[in-house]
Parts: structure tokens; C-alpha cells; sequence
């Protein structure tokens, strides 16, 4: 694509979102409603641009917009959150932070990049082009609309503190388990580092207790009537806190590593739980101890340091380590003549 031709995408699409704002604030401006050809005068455009305007409202920015008789409106209430003043140093964050989800997302997701675009307009140029080249890569990702209903449909449950219900697929993990209807209280969406996926932490009613759902085996959320109590934050958070990444419905264990010399400066440049305690051995290895949710998640990073790490404790976790590490030599030492 040459550089006219970029230009002029940006510009279309800049038109586009100023259209689209625009026909936002003529139905704010009639709470009663306005009909088509009134819009039309006040826009400038054709009725069928209109139409089809409004039509982008309701299915690519799932706005609650409504229509009845030819006379089109919107909920404001339903629709937006109070308007967000950033200064430009807060506006960069905010960037950065949604750099870093769109890296580590493996689908697209359409709000993301409604809000990337509302971002996008109070930005100056340079960052704006940045957050243009974001949105081009977000668009190129897979769509997964079942994914994104069931997102909408829990940040509503978790906003409104409402019970949802769902089926769930169990990972093959969980030996022996199957797929069930489970009805949870929402209490936090969690995107994950290592598995570049969403996850559901919430009170689960059938096991009276805290669990964690990948939202992808999440099979048609839907909200009920019924409301709930939010929990003690502090509860939740001392819960949560012994989650190496997500997973925090674990009982806790206490691991303790031994990392050699030669990346023990590489450990101790991050704090990687926030239980960890670090203790420097005369020889410049290092000895690092927390206490964690399990051992499925924490499992795949000691492994990611390979022969540079040795389990010490607990002795389940060292064998099953020392199992994978076996498993793993075998395979590379077959004869592939």
C-alpha cells in the first residue's frame, strides 16, 4: 500500500467515526426520538446513509439504539459511562496498556477497538497514527462472536452484580471431569499473561466456592433475575493474591527453587510472585521461595527456564518436573534416520 493510499484509508476512516459521532449526539438531542429524513437534513447525507449509519450503531458498536415507526433513538443512560478527561500523559498510558492486550489477545475484540477509535480522536497526530496502526492489526485478528457475547454478556453481570449462568467445557487437565451447568456470582474478568486468554473468577454456587472459567469453554452466558452481595474486597484480593496467573481455587503451595549462577541476575530483576522471598547462596546461586495456588500454572514457568532451575520442594511438583524433563530428552534422542 503506498503512502496516498494509507492516507486516504486513515481519512475515510476519520470521516467515518466523525459521521458516526456526529448521528450519536442528534439522538442524544431527542431523548423522544427523530425521524430518518430529519437526520438526513441534519447531516447532509442520503436516508439510505442514514439507515445505514444507525445500523453501525446497533451491530458494530452495540449501541442501545432504538427505532419505531420510522423514528429512531437512543437509551443515553445504557450507552456511555461519564466522559473521561485525560491529559496527554494519561492518555499515553492508557495506550500502552491497550498495546499490551491487543499483543497478548489471540481474537479480535470489537469493543477494544470502539474504544482504541473514541481514544484515538482527542490524541495528536503522532499518536493517533500509532493507535490507527493498532486498529489495522487488531482487525486482521480471527472473530470469535460467541467470545465477544459472552464477554458483553459477564462485564454486564459483573457491573450489575448479577448471577449468571453458562455451560461449561472443564480443561483435560481436570482428570475425569465433565462438561456441566454452573451458576456463578461474578466478582472479576482477568486476561491471562501465559495463555493469551479471559477468564471468569467468581463464586461458583454448585461448589461453594471461588472458581476460575476460561471464557472460551463458556457455552451461552445468560444473566438472571437475581443479584448478590459484592464480597469482601479483602477477601477477594488475599485470594487472589496466591494466583501465580489466574488460576487462585488451588490449595496453597509452598515451592522452592534453586536457580543457577548464571541467570540469578535475571531472577532478581522482577518480582515474579508476591509472596516470593530470594536469598543469594555463597556459590551465586539463588534460592527462591513462594507460596502459590497449585502448581499447573507455576509449573509451565519453571519449566520455561530449562536446565537452569532445579524444584526443591514440593516433591510432587520436582517429580512431576523431572517426569517432563525425562519425556522431553527421550523425544529429542530418538533416531529420526
Amino acid at each position: 500500500m503506498t503512502i496516498d493510499e494509507e492516507r486516504g484509508r486513515y481519512a475515510a476512516k476519520r470521516d467515518r467515526l466523525a459521521r458516526l459521532t456526529r448521528l450519536v449526539g442528534i439522538l442524544q438531542a431527542h431523548p423522544e426520538g427523530i425521524r430518518t429524513p430529519d437526520i438526513a437534513a441534519r447531516v447532509g447525507m442520503s436516508v439510505r446513509t442514514v439507515y445505514r449509519d444507525l445500523t453501525a450503531l446497533q451491530e458494530e458498536l452495540r449501541l442501545p439504539v432504538w427505532g419505531e415507526d420510522g423514528v429512531w433513538g437512543i437509551d443515553s443512560e445504557k450507552a456511555f459511562l461519564p466522559p473521561l478527561k485525560l491529559t496527554q500523559q494519561e492518555a499515553m498510558a492508557v495506550v500502552l496498556s491497550a498495546r499490551l492486550m491487543v499483543r497478548y489477545a489471540d481474537k479480535y475484540d470489537p469493543d477494544l477497538a470502539a474504544a482504541f477509535e473514541k481514544l484515538e480522536r482527542g490524541l495528536p497526530s503522532p499518536l493517533a497514527e500509532h493507535v490507527e496502526r493498532t486498529l489495522d492489526g487488531l482487525s486482521k485478528a480471527p472473530r470469535d462472536e460467541r467470545f465477544s457475547g459472552n464477554v458483553r454478556s459477564l462485564t454486564r453481570a459483573w457491573a450489575e452484580r448479577r448471577v449468571v449462568t453458562f455451560d461449561y467445557e472443564p480443561a483435560h487437565y481436570e482428570g475425569g471431569a465433565i462438561p456441566r451447568r454452573a451458576t456463578v456470582r461474578p466478582y472479576l474478568l482477568e486476561p491471562s499473561l501465559q495463555t493469551h486468554a479471559l477468564y471468569l473468577i467468581g463464586f461458583d454456587e454448585e461448589r461453594g466456592a471461588l472458581r476460575t472459567f476460561k471464557i472460551e469453554r463458556i457455552r451461552s452466558a445468560a444473566l438472571t433475575p437475581r443479584t448478590f452481595e459484592p464480597p469482601d474486597p479483602a477477601e477477594t484480593t488475599s485470594a487472589l493474591r496466591a494466583a501465580w496467573d489466574i488460576i487462585a481455587d488451588q490449595p496453597p503451595v509452598e515451592v522452592e527453587l534453586r536457580f543457577a549462577p548464571g541467570v540469578a541476575g535475571r531472577v532478581l530483576e522482577a518480582t515474579w510472585h508476591p509472596t516470593q522471598t530470594v536469598e543469594t547462596e555463597p556459590d551465586g546461586s539463588l534460592r527462591w521461595r513462594a507460596t502459590v495456588s497449585g502448581t499447573i500454572e507455576v509449573r509451565l514457568w519453571i519449566l520455561s527456564w530449562g536446565a537452569d532451575v532445579e524444584v526443591v520442594a514440593p516433591a510432587g511438583l520436582r517429580d512431576d518436573v523431572t517426569e517432563t524433563l525425562r519425556r522431553a530428552l527421550a523425544q529429542y534422542g530418538r533416531d529420526r534416520s
